[in-house]
């Protein structure tokens, strides 16, 4: 075969190819650099902490609809995932995207992407519960091939999460939604409540019973992302919630210092209240709400009678609160921020212990063996928004369960020690069978503490 020459008219040639391709690479880093990370070598899906950038503040402008964008993906360099954390996964897709809420896939949006990319992310934070997780709806973040058109264009940024999971158990609801959500809205420095909130699983009566709670973190309407059909546009959007843990805000962990105090805060300003109401410099007696079980749900006060009768003789004026999934929670919040003391069993209504104010006398009551959850849902929390807290751990003689097992038995004995099926245990038989009966001689003490105290609190307002 004959080779071909390499005279000086093909070296013209390449050189004048090797020019036009720098001019053309230099032009489209101009014009894309500031907005498109595709250009630098750094890798798009990173187990390191990433939050999206915020951008300028436009909670001012209109949601409007949008009659011509077609836009094409960016690469896989604009997606980036925290898979890193014990709690959650937190996912954002730091340029515009588009939501087809009919295949809940969010697409980038940008310059044609050279291979697809595909990531899945279930936004709850309970992700070491396994079986829990399988019930939470997958959203897909794709980059690669051309994305859908939009039909509305948000110019703000999408906070995508599910309310799946244990809501509609009052503890679940703040502990895994409401304040997650604070904390992910503060990491991520968003103001003027400029953020969509999108969500799986917002069902009519969460909606309705958190719509003050809900406004306060938005001031746009919810998009529920099982009723939508039609696309979304917007500039940016985190997918999950950040966890520090149980009913807790670790400082260290924020951008700027944030406890569980600063949300006690935010839930005053949500419902209205100010810190401390004209109310309580009126009356003469501390007000003790007294948290009411009834029904078979275990950890019932069954000499409540008996208690109330007392505390009212010490010199409280008390009011037996029983919430359910009706209740009003500005009523709650006025009720429970207006009191000076709140007492009763562990359990879901004692989440109301966010609504006290600084200084007040929280009573946790705790029956056997349900000493470490008690401490980690409630007794640290509450040590950590500045309350008054004292635990009172009931004796094996104040258990029903003395009824059902002999006294020595390790299940009244040693729960935690003795059995090696205690977290079964935990629902089964401490939670669900378990009623108190609550010395009288011995709470007296606990409740004449908490009047002196809560007596020279209303001196010194």
């Amino acid at each position: 075969m004959k080779k071909r020459s390499f005279d000086s008219s093909n070296a013209t040639a390449i050189s004048f190819m090797v020019v036009l391709l720098l001019s053309i690479f230099s032009v489209l880093y101009i014009y894309y650099g500031a907005s498109f990370p595709r250009f630098n070598h750094l890798s798009s899906f990173s187990n390191s902490p990433s939050l999206p950038k915020k951008y300028q503040d436009q909670s001012d402008q209109k949601e409007k609809p949008i009659t011509k964008w077609d836009p094409i993906l960016q690469d896989e360099s604009q997606i980036s995932c925290d898979l890193s954390h014990y709690h959650y996964d937190l996912c954002s897709i730091n340029s515009p995207t588009v939501l087809d809420p009919i295949t809940s896939t969010f697409y980038v949006i940008g310059p044609k992407s050279p291979r697809n990319f595909i990531h899945k992310i279930r936004p709850y934070p309970r992700k070491w519960e396994n079986l829990t997780m399988l019930k939470v709806k997958e959203i897909t973040l794709i980059s690669g091939p051309r994305s859908p058109k939009c039909d509305i264009i948000h110019n703000t940024t999408a906070l995508v999460f599910s309310a799946g999971g244990y809501t509609g158990n009052f503890f679940h609801d703040f502990n895994d939604g409401f304040l997650p959500l604070f904390i992910t809205i503060r990491s991520m420095s968003l103001s003027n409540q400029d953020v969509v909130l999108v969500i799986e699983k917002s069902r009519d009566w969460w909606v309705s019973k958190y719509s003050d709670l809900l406004g306060a973190f938005s001031n746009y309407p919810i998009l529920n992302l099982d009723n939508e059909n039609i696309t979304h546009c917007f500039t940016s959007a985190t997918l999950g919630l950040i966890s520090h843990g149980f009913m807790t805000i670790k400082p260290k962990l924020m951008p700027k210092p944030t406890t569980l105090l600063d949300f006690h805060f935010f839930l005053n300003k949500a419902y209205s209240k100010a810190q401390q109401s004209n109310s309580l410099r009126e009356v003469d007696r501390p007000k003790l709400v007294l948290f009411s079980r009834s029904g078979g749900v275990g950890r019932v006060i069954l000499n409540e009678v008996e208690i109330k009768n007392m505390a009212e003789n010490i010199g409280f004026n008390v009011i037996i609160f029983e919430p359910n999934h009706r209740t009003s929670m500005s009523e709650a919040h006025g009720l429970i921020n207006d009191s000076h003391v709140a007492v009763g069993v562990h359990g879901a209504a004692l989440t109301h212990f966010l609504f006290l104010r600084p200084g007040s006398i929280f009573i946790q009551v705790i029956p056997i063996g349900v000493d470490e959850v008690a401490e980690m849902c409630f007794g640290g929390p509450a040590k950590e928004m500045g309350l008054t807290y004292l635990e009172y751990k009931i004796r094996i003689e104040e258990s029903s369960l003395i009824k059902k097992y002999n006294k020595l038995d390790p299940i009244l004995v040693d729960p935690l020690a003795s059995n090696k099926n205690w977290w079964a245990l935990l629902g089964r038989v401490y939670l669900k069978e378990q009623n108190v009966e609550l010395d009288l001689i011995r709470f007296r003490k606990y409740l004449n503490y908490a009047y002196k105290k809560a007596k020279r609190s209303m001196y010194k307002g």
